[in-house]
This record gives structure tokens, C-alpha cells and sequence, in this order.
């Protein structure tokens, strides 16, 4: 018998999809992939602690199955052709600079190396504690930090070079800088 309930998990779903979508890149493996761990979260509710964060376990079982399925390389082919897709209808969408810079934070996010983008996500976007973070990637909280730091560094510094290989500012080709 599991000591959580189904209501329990079912508010931490879209936290799931969105860091699975973060690390597979694709949605229809995202998707797969949240299935896959809450099958596995069913399968082995036994290893549940109650001490411990629910959320932090989930995305614990969620990592470690992308893990898995990345090692026997299943999934890499699929993320790749998806980002392809998914980075034409980003440009095809951008119509005004922000959305631009907007798609260019995200490419540059999704070339980061998976250990970087997992931490980032989860940190950053999903809202966990370096500790649940930690424990749901099953990695001493420094090893967090340096990636996460990392991360952050490098998706700084493709701003700070685009903004110098622009000169500065963003111009528009064709057009008149008033």
C-alpha cells in the first residue's frame, strides 16, 4: 500500500512534464517518459519514504529513466529531431526582438550539456531547492551548485557576445534606426 495519495502526484504533473520536456526535448517523449515514471513510481511505491519530499522522489524517478533511456540511446534520436522542428517554428513565430532573444536563450538552454540544463530546470524553472535538487538527481548539493553555476555562466555568456557581435544593440536591416 502506498503512503501517498493520487491527488498527491496528480499536482506535481505539470512540474513532471515541463522538466521531462526540458530534458528530452520533445514533447510526445516527454510525455512518454512522465508515463514511464509514474508507472514506476506505482510499481515500486514500497521504496517511498515518508520523510522524504514526494516531489523530490518523482523527479528522482523521472531523471533516472532519462537517464537510462539516454544511456541505451533510444531517446536521442527522437530529441533530435524535434528540437529541428521545434527551432523552425521558433523562427518562424518571431516577430519582434524579444521573442528573437527568447528563442535564442532557448536553443542556446537546450545545447547546454544534460547534467547543466537538468539543474538549470529543475533550480531555475521548476523552483526546487539545491537539497531537492540534489536529491533528485542523486548528486552531493556542490556538484549542484558548480552546474548550476555553470549554467548560468554559460547562457550569460552567449548574451554578452551576442550583444557584442551587434554592437551593442539590435539593428534592423533594411529599415531606418530612428
Amino acid at each position: 500500500m502506498t503512503s501517498w495519495k493520487t491527488s498527491e502526484i496528480t499536482q506535481h504533473l505539470p512540474a513532471l512534464r515541463g522538466y521531462a520536456r526540458a530534458l528530452t526535448r520533445n514533447e510526445a517523449a516527454a510525455d512518454d517518459l512522465v508515463q514511464d515514471a509514474l508507472l514506476r513510481a506505482y510499481e515500486r511505491a514500497e521504496t517511498y519514504r515518508p520523510d522524504r519530499s514526494l516531489r523530490s522522489w518523482l523527479f528522482a524517478i523521472l531523471h533516472n529513466l532519462f537517464v537510462d533511456g539516454r544511456r541505451r540511446g533510444a531517446s536521442e534520436e527522437r530529441g533530435h529531431a524535434g528540437l529541428a522542428g521545434l527551432w523552425a517554428d521558433r523562427m518562424a513565430e518571431a516577430g519582434q526582438e524579444h521573442a528573437v532573444a527568447l528563442a535564442e536563450i532557448a536553443a542556446r538552454f537546450d545545447a547546454l550539456p544534460d547534467e547543466q540544463r537538468a539543474v538549470l530546470d529543475l533550480v531555475a524553472v521548476r523552483g526546487l531547492t539545491y537539497q531537492e535538487a540534489a536529491d533528485a538527481l542523486d548528486a552531493p548539493i556542490g556538484t549542484i551548485m558548480s552546474r548550476l553555476s555553470r549554467a548560468r555562466a554559460a547562457l550569460r555568456a552567449h548574451m554578452v557576445s551576442a550583444k557584442t557581435e551587434a554592437g551593442g544593440t539590435l539593428r534592423i536591416i533594411g529599415g531606418k534606426d530612428a
